[in-house]
C-alpha cells in the first residue's frame, strides 16, 4: 500500500536532512503509530505521503515514495487528494471557510461531489466524531479540540484510501481523545481504513496499533516492529510501560486491565491496591488572582457563569476540564485579553503589591508580571531568531538582554537560539514560545496546553522546570488536557464544565476520585498517594522487593 525506499529530505536552509535513507512498507488497511523524539522528523514523513514534502516546503528529495501506486513526489497534493487525507498538527491551519458544515463540506464541493452524496457524507462524519451540535458554529469561536475533530471530519469526507494524522489527540480532553481513537479503530476494523498517525501521548494510542515506527532522529536508523517489541527497546515509552519496565514485568502490558492482571499475581502488590484518605491542600499566603463571580459570553453563548476562584502566590494550579468547558477563556480573562460581561478578576503583583482590576487595567499594565503562554505559539513568534524574540520580550519590558543560556538550556533549546523560530517543529516553536515569556521573569505564569508536541523527555524536563518556578515562589495557572503532566506538577485542581468550577481540591484527590481525568498509574492502583511512576516505586512494598518477585 504505501513503501519508502531509501527516502531522504532536507528542508531548505538545512545542513543535514531530517530524514535520511528511509525503506520500510506498510501493508494496506494497518494502524501504523510513527513516533520519536520531537523533532525526529514525523511531520515532514506525513507530509511526504500526499506530497506537501516536498511541493509545499521545497527542499531536496531524494529516493521513492509510492502510496496505492501513485507517486506524491511527482503528482503533489492535489493529485493525491482523493487518496490521502491529512490532518495538520495545527488544524487551524487547514481552515478555508468560517462556518464548520462549510469547512467539512468544502473539500467535497472542490471535487465536484453531487449534493446528496455530500449531504450524507457530512452527517455521517459529525455524528461519527460527535461534533453535530457544531454544525453551525464558527471555526474561530471553538475550543482547540474542537477545532482539531472539525479537521479531521474535513478530511474523512472524501473517504480517503489513507487517513493520515499529525498528533490528533494532542489538543483533546481524555474522554474525547477516547472518543476519535474509537472513531479511527472502527474506521480501520469495519472499513479497512490504512490509517497513518503520529503521536506523543502514547498512553492514549499504543493498545490500537498494529504497529509502531519508531524515528530516532539524528541519523539513526528506525525501528518498526508490533508495539511490545518497539516499546521494549526504547526509553520513550508511557507511565505504565515505564513502570512495567522498571519492575521487570514481561510481557509490557499496554493497557490498565493488562497491568492490573499482572500487579494482582505479584506477591505484596495489593498492598499498592487501596489507601486512605490524604489530608486537605493547606491554603495560604498572598492571594495573587481573585475571580468573583465572573461570567463571559461569546456573542450571546455564554463560555463562563458564576466563576469564583482565588489562587495564592506560589500554587500551581491546574485547570482541566472537558474542550469547551472554559479553560482558555478564564486564562484569557485573567490576562486580561478579554474583560468580564459580569464579576470581576482583580490581580495582585506580589513585588510591587500594586493591586489591578482587568476591567480598567491595560493588557500592557497586566504583563509586567503576569506571564501568559498561549495554545497556538505561532502567536508568540515573529521575530527572525530565538534571540530576537527573547531580547524582544526583555526590551518591551524596559529590561536589558539578557544570559538565556539557564533558560534555554531547561527546556533543551540551547541548539536553536540562532534559528528561525517558524522553521522549528511544534513542540520546539511551543518551548520558544515560553522561553520568549519567561525572559521577563513574570510572578504569574499562565500556560495553555504547554505540552503540545512535546515527548515524555522533554515533559519531564519542562515538569522538573516549572517546579523550580514554583519553589521560586512563582504562580502557575496551567490549562491542560495532559492528566500526566498535572500528576507530576500541580497541587490543586481546578475542574470545569459548562463555564462553571465544579470542583477545586488537591490535586491527588481530585485525579484520584476521577474516572476520566486520572492517571495511567492512579488508574492501575486506585490509591491516592499513587499518581505516577515515582510515587510506586518510592512505596514500601517495592522498595522492599514485594514487587519484583522477591
Amino acid at each position: 500500500m504505501i513503501q519508502f525506499e531509501r527516502l531522504s529530505y532536507r528542508y531548505p536552509g538545512n545542513q543535514e536532512p531530517v530524514l535520511r535513507d528511509l525503506s520500510f512498507q506498510i501493508e494496506e488497511g494497518e494502524f501504523l503509530l510513527v513516533m520519536g523524539p520531537s523533532g525526529a522528523g514525523k511531520s515532514t514523513l506525513l507530509r511526504s505521503l500526499n506530497g506537501l514534502v516536498p511541493h509545499f516546503y521545497g527542499g531536496t528529495i531524494s529516493g521513492r515514495v509510492r502510496v496505492a501506486d501513485r507517486d506524491p513526489v511527482a503528482i503533489g497534493p492535489k493529485g493525491m487528494a482523493d487518496t490521502v487525507g491529512l490532518v495538520f498538527q495545527d488544524p487551524e491551519a487547514q481552515f478555508v471557510v468560517d462556518k464548520v458544515e462549510d469547512e467539512v463540506a468544502f473539500a467535497m464541493e472542490n471535487l465536484g461531489l453531487d449534493p446528496v452524496v455530500m449531504r450524507k457524507r457530512v452527517e455521517e462524519v459529525l455524528d461519527q466524531l460527535g461534533i453535530a451540535h457544531l454544525r453551525h458554529r464558527s471555526v474561530n469561536q471553538l475550543s482547540g479540540g474542537e477545532r482539531q475533530r472539525v479537521a479531521i471530519a474535513a478530511a474523512l469526507t472524501l473517504q480517503p484510501r489513507v487517513l493520515v494524522l499529525d498528533e490528533p489527540t494532542s489538543q483533546l480532553d481524555p474522554q474525547a481523545a477516547e472518543e476519535v481513537l474509537d472513531a479511527l479503530v472502527k474506521l480501520n476494523q469495519d472499513l479497512g481504513l490504512t490509517i497513518v498517525l503520529s503521536e506523543h501521548r502514547l498512553e492514549r494510542v499504543v493498545q490500537y496499533v498494529d504497529r509502531i515506527l519508531y524515528l530516532p532522529g539524528n541519523g539513526q536508523p528506525p525501528i518498526l516492529d508490533e508495539p511490545r517489541t518497539v516499546l521494549g527497546q526504547i526509553d520513550l515509552v508511557p507511565p505504565l510501560v515505564r513502570l512495567a519496565k522498571a519492575l521487570d514485568w514481561h510481557p509490557l502490558p499496554l493497557t490498565i486491565k493488562e497491568g492490573r492482571q499482572f500487579v494482582r499475581s505479584v506477591r505484596g502488590c495489593e498492598t499498592l491496591l487501596s489507601g486512605s484518605p490524604l489530608p486537605g491542600l493547606a491554603r495560604s499566603g498572598l492571594a495573587v488572582i481573585q475571580v468573583h463571580e465572573l461570567g463571559f459570553s461569546y456573542n450571546g453563548r455564554p463560555a463562563l457563569q458564576n466563576v469564583c476562584l482565588k489562587v495564592r502566590q506560589g500554587e500551581f494550579v491546574a485547570l482541566m476540564g472537558r474542550n469547551g468547558s472554559g479553560k482558555t477563556t478564564l486564562l484569557k480573562q485573567m490576562v486580561g485579553l478579554l474583560k468580564p460581561d459580569r464579576g470581576l478578576v482583580r490581580l495582585l503583583d506580589p513585588d510591587s503589591r500594586r493591586s489591578l482590576d482587568t476591567r480598567q487595567a491595560t493588557v500592557d499594565e497586566i504583563i509586567r508580571f503576569v506571564g501568559y503562554v498561549p495554545q497556538n505559539p505561532n502567536m508568540l513568534l515573529f521575530n527572525d531568531t530565538v534571540r530576537q524574540e527573547l531580547d524582544f520580550t526583555r526590551r518591551a519590558h524596559g529590561l536589558p538582554p539578557g544570559r538565556y543560556e539557564p533558560l534555554l538550556r531547561s527546556l533543551g533549546l540551547t541548539a536553536y537560539l540562532d534559528h528561525y523560530p517558524r522553521d522549528l517543529s511544534v513542540g520546539e516553536r511551543q518551548r520558544v514560545a515560553l522561553a520568549s515569556i519567561l525572559a521577563a521573569e513574570p510572578c504569574i505564569l499562565l500556560l495553555d496546553e504547554p505540552t503540545r508536541g512535546l515527548d515524555y523527555h522533554q515533559k519531564r524536563a519542562l515538569a522538573d522546570f516549572l517546579q523550580g518556578q514554583k519553589a521560586g515562589g512563582h504562580t502557575i495557572i496551567m490549562a491542560t488536557h495532559d492528566v500526566e503532566l498535572v500528576a507530576e506538577c500541580a497541587d490543586r485542581v481546578v475542574l470545569l464544565a459548562d463555564g462553571q468550577v465544579v470542583v477545586d481540591g488537591p490535586a491527588r484527590q481530585v485525579m484520584s476520585e476521577s474516572l476520566v481525568f486520572a492517571s495511567q498509574i492512579n488508574k492501575l492502583f486506585r490509591r491516592r498517594e499513587l499518581l505516577t511512576v515515582d510515587d510506586v516505586l518510592r512505596s514500601p512494598p517495592v522498595v522492599e522487593g514485594a514487587c519484583n518477585g522477591s
